[in-house]
Order: C-alpha cells, then structure tokens, then sequence
C-alpha cells in the first residue's frame, strides 16, 4: 500500500482554501486544516471579521470530517511583517505585506507549527504550481491566467516550496467555485476576500493613520506650482489619478493629473497632466534584497521576462547585477508607474526565477 503524506491546509473560511482541503481529501490523504489568526485587533468597520471567516472555516471542516485548528500567529505577524510595512511606508514606498507575509508567516512559521503536528506537507488555495525538475523545486504560474498568484510566492525557497503544496493550481477559478458547489461547501458563492494580508478590508486611509500619523503638506505640478495639499506622502502611490481633489486646476492642459514623484525631504507630492505623461515611464528599475528561487543566474545580463505589479502582462527584459550587490532590471519597453517599494518578479516561460523589490 502507497503511503499517503500527512497534509495540513491553511484554511482561511474562503473557496481556494476549502476546495484545496476538498480535493486533498477526496484523493484519500490524511487531511488537518488550521485557521491562522495573525491580527489581535478587532475590525471597527465590522467588515470581514475573523470570527467570520473562521465559523465558514469550521463548516467546510464540519462538511469534509476533518479536525480544524486555530493558532494565532499574531505577534510574529507584527514582528516579522506589520513593522516592516509601516517602516516601507514611512519612507515614502508602497510595500506589499502579501509577499512577506508568505515568506514569514504562512509558509516559515505555519509551516513549522504544521510539521509539529506532524504533517508531512503544507497545503494552500494558492492559484501557483510546484514541480521537481532536475533536482531542484520550480515554482510554476496557476494555470488560470486571471488568478495567478507565482508573483507573490516568488520569496519561497527550495525548502518552502519541496514542503508545500498547491491543488488548485491547475484549476480555473470557475471551475474551483463549480467543485465547492458540487460538493456542497457553504461557502462556495463567498466573494474573494481583499485587502491587507491577515488584515482584511479596511478604510486603507484610517487604518494606516492610526499607526503613522499623518503629515500633510504642498501638492505641486512638475513645473513647480502650488495646486492644492496632499493628506500625507504615504496615501499616494505613483500613477495614481483619484483622491488628488485637484480637478477644477488646469495648466493650460485638460487632461487629468497623476502622482508622478515623491518629494521626502520637503514633504511635497509631485503631479503631472496627462496619462502619458514622461514622468510616468522609465525602461529601467534597480531592485535589491533579490531571491532567486533555484540556483543563481550564471550569466548576466540575463535575458527574461518580469512583472512590475500584480496581473501585469509579462514584460520582456535584461537583468543584471550591479557592483554594489543590486540588479538593475532594463525593460524593452517603457513600464509606467514603476513603484517603489513594490516587487519586480522574474520568469523564463511558466517557471517564476524569483525577484526583489523596486528601489
């Protein structure tokens, strides 16, 4: 008789998680689920609550027989993920919580409570692919192009992802929804869930402000006039168009006005008209704290494809190392918006090489 590996899913109330624990139970596997708590604070907008969350958690077990932990993973979500957010955004960036979380919390630290317990390997809803090539563990896209998510597992490394598995990343996300229906899930019309990791979704603008307090100040145009205040450098993102209260001010120019630099050291927000506006472009990005996810690149400049955002289309590129130890990252194309703080992720066809994050 095969034997069949011990497997603990991360088990969030939602449809991706839920049919992973379906499908793994279906294929005969010694199944256990735990429900993460990483936030201690309750949600004052009521919106997505964890007690939510985890009852739908506890149905989708009740329905599937299997035994259903909760752990809290709080203190390590602020010590190894909250702080290092509020640090990002109070230099002026825009971080992405999502890809450290992973790397920290769901895959390092969860990982290591699901081994304790005596799993053998760590199954999520994620919509990615893993695969033994060669000897060496590939992180592979979800075969549903509109779901997915290699971009923000691209900090795994070799012994993450040799622990992890991924069920639904072969599936489209109608098709995931279809099984959890058939199955008769109670959650399989639940909308997918958005926001800051662990966190929920949040009036984005008062949750930051209760940990960063706001410092307004002077909002100019690229030619150096005063049009108005911003509500604090760290609201604003490069590319960005709403919420700039800016509309009735022209410069000669109809068209609408972008975020189009940050100004730290006299605390001001830079605008430009127009969406094509130069200030939104470059061909060329530097990147650092780059993980590549197998073996490093050999020979520079490599030749590859990379993604500055989550969704965006593969972009094709050279990425090459710099003498201080940074990659510089030159695009074929120009690539608007290029954000700060944000990750650059690198791919050869369907394998996902790895990444850094935009200096």
């Amino acid at each position: 008789m095969t034997h069949k590996k011990r497997i603990m899913v991360g088990l969030s109330g939602g449809v991706d998680s839920s049919v992973t624990a379906l499908l793994l139970k279906e294929s005969g596997y010694p199944v256990e689920a735990a429900f993460m708590k990483n936030w201690e604070e309750e949600d004052k907008t009521g919106l997505c609550p964890a007690s939510v969350d985890f009852a739908d958690a506890q149905a989708v077990c009740d329905k599937l027989q299997i035994e259903l932990h909760s752990i809290n993973f709080a203190k390590e979500y602020w010590e190894s993920v909250f702080t290092y957010f509020l640090d990002e955004y109070r230099a002026g960036r825009t971080p992405n919580p999502d890809i450290l979380c992973n790397k920290e919390i769901k895959f390092k630290v969860f990982l290591n409570y699901a081994r304790q317990r005596g799993a053998e390997l760590l199954a999520t809803g994620h919509y990615a692919r893993n695969r033994l090539q060669e000897g060496e563990h590939q992180l592979l896209k979800g075969l549903d192009p509109l779901k997915d998510q290699s971009y923000f597992l691209h900090a795994l490394n070799q012994e993450q992802l040799s622990q992890s598995l991924f069920p639904v990343g072969h599936l489209a996300k109608s098709e995931v929804r279809a099984l959890a229906k058939k199955a008769g899930l109670p959650i399989h019309t639940k909308k997918d869930s958005v926001g800051i990791c662990f966190i929920g979704e949040r009036k984005f603008k008062a949750f930051l402000n209760e940990y960063l307090p706001a410092q307004p100040g002077d909002l100019e145009s690229d030619a150096g006039k005063i049009l108005g205040r911003h509500d604090g450098l760290m609201f604003y993102t490069l590319g960005q168009r709403q919420g700039l209260r800016i509309g009735g001010q022209k410069d000669g120019d109809e068209a609408p006005w972008y975020v189009v630099a940050k100004d730290l050291k006299r605390n001001v927000l830079v605008v430009a008209q127009g969406q094509q506006h130069p200030q939104l472009y470059t061909s060329v990005l530097t990147a650092d704290r780059v993980h590549w996810i197998g073996a490093e690149p050999t020979a520079f400049p490599l030749r590859c494809k990379a993604k500055t955002r989550y969704r965006q289309e593969d972009q094709a590129c050279w990425v090459d190392v710099e003498e201080d130890g940074r990659y510089r990252v030159r695009f074929e194309e120009l690539q608007r918006a290029v954000t700060p703080g944000q990750s650059v992720v690198f791919y050869e066809g369907e394998v996902c090489l790895g990444g850094g994050v935009i200096v």
